[in-house]
Protein backbone atom coordinates (compact mmCIF):
# COMPACT_ATOMS: atom_id res chain seq x y z
CA UNK A 1 0.00 0.00 0.00
CA UNK A 2 0.94 3.64 -0.58
CA UNK A 3 1.26 5.30 2.52
CA UNK A 4 0.73 9.21 3.23
CA UNK A 5 1.60 11.45 6.39
CA UNK A 6 3.65 8.50 8.39
CA UNK A 7 7.02 9.25 9.72
CA UNK A 8 9.67 7.98 11.28
CA UNK A 9 9.99 10.09 14.49
CA UNK A 10 12.52 8.33 16.35
CA UNK A 11 14.73 4.34 16.58
CA UNK A 12 17.18 3.13 19.24
CA UNK A 13 18.50 0.13 19.56
CA UNK A 14 19.58 -2.68 22.80
CA UNK A 15 22.68 -4.70 22.45
CA UNK A 16 24.51 -6.22 24.79
CA UNK A 17 28.50 -7.32 25.20
CA UNK A 18 29.60 -8.81 21.86
CA UNK A 19 31.11 -12.40 21.69
CA UNK A 20 33.62 -12.50 18.99
CA UNK A 21 32.78 -15.86 16.55
CA UNK A 22 36.67 -16.81 16.95
CA UNK A 23 36.10 -17.35 20.91
CA UNK A 24 32.68 -18.90 20.05
CA UNK A 25 34.51 -21.68 17.72
CA UNK A 26 37.86 -21.60 20.14
CA UNK A 27 35.10 -22.71 23.08
CA UNK A 28 33.13 -25.38 20.96
CA UNK A 29 30.24 -23.90 21.11
CA UNK A 30 30.39 -22.55 16.95
CA UNK A 31 31.38 -25.22 14.12
CA UNK A 32 34.12 -24.04 12.15
CA UNK A 33 32.21 -24.70 9.30
CA UNK A 34 29.37 -22.40 10.22
CA UNK A 35 31.53 -19.91 10.80
CA UNK A 36 33.07 -19.79 7.53
CA UNK A 37 30.00 -20.21 5.49
CA UNK A 38 28.41 -16.83 7.18
CA UNK A 39 31.02 -14.75 7.74
CA UNK A 40 30.06 -13.70 11.01
CA UNK A 41 32.30 -11.53 12.68
CA UNK A 42 30.80 -11.37 15.93
CA UNK A 43 27.11 -11.50 17.67
CA UNK A 44 25.35 -9.52 20.29
CA UNK A 45 24.93 -12.04 23.67
CA UNK A 46 22.99 -11.08 26.99
CA UNK A 47 24.41 -12.92 30.06
CA UNK A 48 21.28 -12.10 32.25
CA UNK A 49 19.58 -9.03 31.04
CA UNK A 50 15.99 -10.59 29.27
CA UNK A 51 14.01 -9.24 26.19
CA UNK A 52 11.58 -7.54 28.11
CA UNK A 53 14.69 -5.31 29.63
CA UNK A 54 16.15 -4.76 26.65
CA UNK A 55 12.86 -4.23 25.08
CA UNK A 56 12.25 -1.44 27.70
CA UNK A 57 15.49 0.39 27.77
CA UNK A 58 15.17 0.75 23.46
CA UNK A 59 11.74 2.18 24.06
CA UNK A 60 12.83 4.79 26.41
CA UNK A 61 15.90 5.89 24.32
CA UNK A 62 13.60 5.84 21.02
CA UNK A 63 10.85 7.83 23.23
CA UNK A 64 13.80 10.91 24.22
CA UNK A 65 14.97 10.58 20.65
CA UNK A 66 11.72 11.25 19.08
CA UNK A 67 10.42 13.73 22.06
CA UNK A 68 7.21 11.60 22.60
CA UNK A 69 5.72 11.76 26.26
CA UNK A 70 3.41 9.02 27.64
CA UNK A 71 0.63 11.11 26.32
CA UNK A 72 1.51 11.20 22.72
CA UNK A 73 1.36 7.81 22.47
CA UNK A 74 -1.73 5.91 21.81
CA UNK A 75 -0.50 2.41 20.39
CA UNK A 76 2.25 0.22 21.85
CA UNK A 77 3.59 -3.17 19.46
CA UNK A 78 5.85 -5.19 20.97
CA UNK A 79 7.13 -7.95 18.39
CA UNK A 80 8.87 -11.24 19.24
CA UNK A 81 10.06 -14.52 18.87
CA UNK A 82 11.07 -16.74 21.35
CA UNK A 83 10.64 -16.67 25.67
CA UNK A 84 10.48 -13.04 26.94
CA UNK A 85 11.82 -13.69 30.50
CA UNK A 86 8.42 -15.06 32.34
CA UNK A 87 5.66 -17.43 31.37
CA UNK A 88 2.04 -16.80 30.60
CA UNK A 89 2.83 -12.92 30.89
CA UNK A 90 1.49 -9.57 28.28
CA UNK A 91 5.28 -7.81 27.84
CA UNK A 92 3.71 -5.51 26.02
CA UNK A 93 2.08 -4.18 29.27
CA UNK A 94 5.50 -4.89 30.99
CA UNK A 95 7.36 -2.25 28.39
CA UNK A 96 4.64 0.00 28.55
CA UNK A 97 4.61 0.15 32.51
CA UNK A 98 8.55 0.37 32.23
CA UNK A 99 8.77 3.04 29.39
CA UNK A 100 6.31 5.11 29.57
CA UNK A 101 3.36 4.65 32.09
CA UNK A 102 0.40 5.47 29.87
CA UNK A 103 -3.16 3.44 29.43
CA UNK A 104 -3.16 3.81 25.58
CA UNK A 105 -3.32 -0.38 23.69
CA UNK A 106 -0.35 -2.24 24.27
CA UNK A 107 -0.09 -5.80 22.14
CA UNK A 108 2.19 -8.76 21.27
CA UNK A 109 2.65 -9.35 17.63
CA UNK A 110 4.18 -13.15 17.21
CA UNK A 111 5.33 -13.43 13.34
CA UNK A 112 8.35 -14.56 13.72
CA UNK A 113 11.37 -12.67 12.03
CA UNK A 114 8.48 -10.28 9.80
CA UNK A 115 7.11 -9.48 13.49
CA UNK A 116 8.97 -5.32 12.91
CA UNK A 117 7.42 -5.13 9.84
CA UNK A 118 3.74 -6.65 10.44
CA UNK A 119 3.80 -4.05 13.39
CA UNK A 120 4.68 -1.22 10.95
CA UNK A 121 2.17 -2.05 8.56
CA UNK A 122 -0.52 -2.65 11.70
CA UNK A 123 0.72 0.92 13.49
CA UNK A 124 0.55 2.80 9.96
CA UNK A 125 -3.45 1.30 10.12
CA UNK A 126 -4.13 2.27 13.22
CA UNK A 127 -2.93 5.71 13.20
CA UNK A 128 -4.61 6.72 9.76
CA UNK A 129 -8.18 4.95 10.57
CA UNK A 130 -8.46 8.01 13.11
CA UNK A 131 -7.93 5.59 16.26
CA UNK A 132 -4.78 7.45 17.28
CA UNK A 133 -3.48 10.77 16.26
CA UNK A 134 -0.50 11.20 17.24
CA UNK A 135 2.52 8.31 17.94
CA UNK A 136 2.50 4.76 18.43
CA UNK A 137 5.59 2.99 20.05
CA UNK A 138 7.21 -0.01 18.02
CA UNK A 139 9.36 -2.56 19.80
CA UNK A 140 10.94 -6.15 19.33
CA UNK A 141 12.91 -8.17 21.78
CA UNK A 142 14.43 -11.54 21.91
CA UNK A 143 17.15 -13.79 23.82
CA UNK A 144 18.25 -16.82 22.63
CA UNK A 145 19.70 -18.51 24.97
CA UNK A 146 20.36 -22.01 26.08
CA UNK A 147 18.58 -24.48 26.85
CA UNK A 148 16.05 -23.76 24.43
CA UNK A 149 17.98 -21.85 21.60
CA UNK A 150 21.67 -22.60 20.27
CA UNK A 151 22.26 -19.81 18.35
CA UNK A 152 24.48 -21.44 16.46
CA UNK A 153 22.94 -24.41 15.66
CA UNK A 154 19.44 -24.22 16.03
CA UNK A 155 18.91 -22.24 12.34
CA UNK A 156 22.60 -23.08 10.52
CA UNK A 157 23.31 -20.60 8.37
CA UNK A 158 22.18 -17.55 10.63
CA UNK A 159 23.61 -16.57 13.89
CA UNK A 160 20.89 -15.74 16.33
CA UNK A 161 21.64 -12.59 18.76
CA UNK A 162 20.08 -11.15 21.76
CA UNK A 163 18.67 -7.65 21.98
CA UNK A 164 15.93 -5.03 21.07
CA UNK A 165 14.93 -2.28 19.00
CA UNK A 166 12.36 0.33 19.32
CA UNK A 167 10.88 2.82 16.63
CA UNK A 168 8.17 5.70 17.19
CA UNK A 169 5.09 6.21 13.89
CA UNK A 170 4.00 9.41 14.01
CA UNK A 171 1.63 11.47 12.25
CA UNK A 172 3.70 14.69 13.51
CA UNK A 173 6.61 14.36 11.55
CA UNK A 174 9.89 12.62 12.09
CA UNK A 175 13.29 12.53 10.47
CA UNK A 176 11.90 10.34 7.86
CA UNK A 177 8.11 9.39 5.77
CA UNK A 178 7.17 5.82 5.26
CA UNK A 179 6.40 5.72 1.35
CA UNK A 180 5.14 2.38 1.11
CA UNK A 181 4.82 -1.30 2.90
CA UNK A 182 3.57 -4.68 1.96
CA UNK A 183 2.83 -7.81 3.68
CA UNK A 184 2.26 -11.27 1.93
CA UNK A 185 1.89 -14.36 3.37
CA UNK A 186 1.88 -17.71 1.99
CA UNK A 187 1.00 -20.14 4.81
CA UNK A 188 1.88 -24.21 2.82
CA UNK A 189 5.31 -23.57 4.25
CA UNK A 190 4.09 -23.30 7.35
CA UNK A 191 5.46 -26.88 8.03
CA UNK A 192 9.25 -25.73 7.34
CA UNK A 193 9.55 -24.67 10.77
CA UNK A 194 7.12 -27.21 12.54
CA UNK A 195 8.13 -30.64 10.31
CA UNK A 196 6.02 -33.58 10.92
CA UNK A 197 6.00 -33.58 14.89
CA UNK A 198 2.66 -33.96 16.61
CA UNK A 199 1.69 -31.69 18.67
CA UNK A 200 2.85 -31.08 22.11
CA UNK A 201 1.43 -30.52 25.55
CA UNK A 202 3.85 -28.53 26.52
CA UNK A 203 7.29 -26.27 25.57
CA UNK A 204 9.93 -28.18 24.24
CA UNK A 205 8.00 -31.56 24.05
CA UNK A 206 10.17 -32.91 21.20
CA UNK A 207 13.78 -31.63 21.70
CA UNK A 208 15.89 -29.16 23.26
CA UNK A 209 17.55 -27.21 22.16
CA UNK A 210 14.99 -26.19 18.91
CA UNK A 211 16.06 -27.79 15.77
CA UNK A 212 14.73 -26.09 12.56
CA UNK A 213 16.87 -27.93 10.49
CA UNK A 214 15.08 -31.38 11.36
CA UNK A 215 12.00 -29.94 10.35
CA UNK A 216 13.26 -28.81 7.09
CA UNK A 217 14.12 -31.95 6.30
CA UNK A 218 10.74 -33.53 7.29
CA UNK A 219 9.18 -30.94 4.79
CA UNK A 220 11.42 -31.56 1.79
CA UNK A 221 11.54 -34.74 1.69
CA UNK A 222 7.31 -34.85 1.48
CA UNK A 223 7.48 -31.79 -1.15
CA UNK A 224 10.80 -31.35 -2.65
CA UNK A 225 13.48 -28.65 -2.21
CA UNK A 226 12.21 -26.87 -5.85
CA UNK A 227 9.14 -26.43 -4.22
CA UNK A 228 9.91 -25.04 -1.28
CA UNK A 229 12.68 -22.94 -2.98
CA UNK A 230 10.17 -21.61 -5.70
CA UNK A 231 6.97 -20.58 -3.17
CA UNK A 232 9.60 -19.08 -0.86
CA UNK A 233 10.45 -16.78 -3.34
CA UNK A 234 7.82 -15.90 -5.01
CA UNK A 235 6.57 -14.62 -1.18
CA UNK A 236 9.80 -12.72 -1.37
CA UNK A 237 9.38 -11.63 -4.46
CA UNK A 238 5.75 -10.09 -4.20
CA UNK A 239 6.12 -7.78 -1.36
CA UNK A 240 9.48 -6.58 -3.03
CA UNK A 241 7.48 -5.78 -6.25
CA UNK A 242 4.97 -4.20 -4.40
CA UNK A 243 6.81 -1.70 -2.19
CA UNK A 244 8.41 -0.61 -4.63
CA UNK A 245 5.34 -0.11 -6.91
CA UNK A 246 3.67 1.71 -4.70
CA UNK A 247 6.74 3.78 -3.38
CA UNK A 248 7.01 4.81 -7.62
CA UNK A 249 11.10 3.50 -6.88
CA UNK A 250 13.19 0.36 -8.78
CA UNK A 251 14.97 -1.73 -6.38
CA UNK A 252 18.52 0.08 -8.22
CA UNK A 253 17.24 3.51 -7.70
CA UNK A 254 16.83 3.23 -3.80
CA UNK A 255 20.07 4.22 -1.89
CA UNK A 256 20.07 1.48 0.77
CA UNK A 257 18.77 -2.00 1.48
CA UNK A 258 18.19 -3.38 4.55
CA UNK A 259 17.67 -7.39 4.75
CA UNK A 260 17.13 -9.71 7.57
CA UNK A 261 20.50 -10.30 9.49
CA UNK A 262 21.39 -13.74 7.66
CA UNK A 263 24.52 -15.69 7.12
CA UNK A 264 26.45 -14.14 4.18
CA UNK A 265 25.81 -18.45 2.15
CA UNK A 266 22.39 -17.53 3.14
CA UNK A 267 21.82 -14.06 1.67
CA UNK A 268 24.25 -14.75 -1.56
CA UNK A 269 21.45 -17.15 -2.67
CA UNK A 270 18.25 -15.18 -1.39
CA UNK A 271 18.67 -12.09 -1.90
CA UNK A 272 22.31 -10.95 -3.73
CA UNK A 273 21.66 -13.23 -6.72
CA UNK A 274 18.32 -12.89 -7.08
CA UNK A 275 17.65 -9.50 -6.97
CA UNK A 276 20.72 -8.05 -7.96
CA UNK A 277 21.35 -6.42 -4.39
CA UNK A 278 25.03 -5.25 -3.91
CA UNK A 279 26.00 -5.91 -0.70
CA UNK A 280 28.02 -2.13 -0.73
CA UNK A 281 24.39 -1.17 -0.41
CA UNK A 282 22.98 -3.00 2.62
CA UNK A 283 24.13 -3.51 6.02
CA UNK A 284 25.86 -6.24 5.91
CA UNK A 285 29.16 -5.18 7.60
CA UNK A 286 26.78 -4.22 10.75
CA UNK A 287 24.56 -7.01 10.78
CA UNK A 288 27.80 -9.53 10.82
CA UNK A 289 28.67 -8.08 14.05
CA UNK A 290 25.73 -8.05 15.64
CA UNK A 291 23.85 -11.32 14.36
CA UNK A 292 19.95 -12.16 13.73
CA UNK A 293 17.33 -10.35 16.14
CA UNK A 294 14.75 -11.81 15.67
CA UNK A 295 11.49 -9.35 14.12
CA UNK A 296 14.32 -6.33 14.79
CA UNK A 297 16.56 -6.69 11.92
CA UNK A 298 15.01 -4.09 9.84
CA UNK A 299 14.61 -1.38 13.05
CA UNK A 300 18.31 -2.24 13.77
CA UNK A 301 19.54 -1.61 10.33
CA UNK A 302 17.73 1.72 9.96
CA UNK A 303 18.85 2.57 13.16
CA UNK A 304 22.44 2.20 12.40
CA UNK A 305 22.01 3.55 8.78
CA UNK A 306 20.93 7.26 10.81
CA UNK A 307 23.12 7.16 13.50
CA UNK A 308 25.82 6.73 11.62
CA UNK A 309 25.61 9.34 9.61
CA UNK A 310 25.47 7.03 6.43
CA UNK A 311 21.87 7.28 5.59
CA UNK A 312 21.52 11.02 3.86
CA UNK A 313 18.37 13.29 3.44
CA UNK A 314 17.17 12.30 0.32
CA UNK A 315 18.00 8.31 0.27
CA UNK A 316 15.32 6.10 -0.24
CA UNK A 317 15.86 3.06 2.33
CA UNK A 318 14.33 -0.50 1.58
CA UNK A 319 13.45 -2.73 4.68
CA UNK A 320 13.09 -6.65 3.74
CA UNK A 321 12.06 -9.12 6.02
CA UNK A 322 10.60 -12.63 6.15
CA UNK A 323 9.53 -14.80 8.90
CA UNK A 324 8.33 -18.27 9.20
CA UNK A 325 4.76 -18.96 8.76
CA UNK A 326 5.29 -17.84 5.89
CA UNK A 327 5.34 -14.42 5.35
CA UNK A 328 7.00 -11.40 4.23
CA UNK A 329 7.47 -7.98 4.41
CA UNK A 330 8.81 -4.85 2.42
CA UNK A 331 8.50 -1.28 3.53
CA UNK A 332 10.22 2.07 1.57
CA UNK A 333 11.02 4.80 4.16
CA UNK A 334 12.63 8.29 2.52
CA UNK A 335 15.00 9.90 4.87
CA UNK A 336 14.00 13.60 4.94
CA UNK A 337 16.34 15.06 7.56
CA UNK A 338 19.66 14.29 9.80
CA UNK A 339 18.33 13.68 13.61
CA UNK A 340 19.97 15.58 16.67
CA UNK A 341 21.62 12.06 17.25
CA UNK A 342 22.89 11.10 13.92
CA UNK A 343 26.34 11.45 13.74
CA UNK A 344 27.60 14.25 11.38
CA UNK A 345 29.76 12.40 8.15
Amino acid sequence: MRVDNIYLRGTAVRLPRSLPVADAVAAGQCPPRTAAQTGAVSVAVSPDESAAEMAATAARTALERAGSAPGDVDLILHADTYHQGQDLWPVASYIQRAALGNSCPALEIRQMSNGGLAALDLATAYLNAGHGSRDALLTTADRFCAPGIDRWRTDPGTPYADGATALVLSRRGGFARLLSLALHADPELEPLHRGDDPFTDAPFGHRMPVDFEAAKRAFIQQTGMSYAITRAHAGQQTVIKQALADAELELGEAQWVVLPHFGRRRLTSIYYTPFGIEPERTTWEFSRTVGHLGAGDQFAGLDHLVTSGRAAPGDRCVLISVGAGYSWGCAVVEITGRPDWATTP
